[in-house]
């Protein structure tokens, strides 16, 4: 038999952000006109200047869930994701081809004999979008 496995609060809040996109609607369900959408995300630390990394992502509009998050790069990061589920709906909403802006992590970087120190770490995005 195998022991258990430890978590962490790291751990844990990961599998607690994987459950609640499980259990979102599909974007299909939630926006039934939109056909199409990419994204073009652009990571970066907390001073805005230094890029960490960058993703583009076609969506599989039939298969994603409308809690549309990116996890925070900063592998010390606790709490802090990119959630661009607002922007989207927002975006949907208004029939927008596109959807641009920045959104900062709300994570705390937490060391042992450390308090809390916020993360801060920038995403730069942009959503193209495409409708029936």
């Amino acid at each position: 038999m195998m022991p258990p496995r430890k978590t962490n609060p790291r751990a844990e809040y990961r599998l607690s952000q994987i459950q609640r996109a499980n259990e979102s609607a599909p974007i299909a369900e939630k926006f039934p006109k939109l056909k199409s959408l990419k994204a073009e995300l652009c990571y970066f630390g907390p001073d805005g200047l230094t890029r960490t990394g960058e993703l583009r992502y076609k969506v599989n509009v039939e298969h994603a869930k409308s809690m549309f998050s990116f996890v925070c790069q900063s592998g010390e990061c606790l709490g802090g994701d990119f959630d661009l589920s607002k922007a989207l709906a927002e975006a949907v909403g208004k029939r927008s081809k596109t959807a641009e802006g920045e959104i900062r992590c709300q994570g705390n970087h937490l060391k042992p004999k450390e308090s809390p120190k916020p993360c801060h770490n920038l995403l730069r995005y942009k959503l193209i979008l495409g409708y029936a």
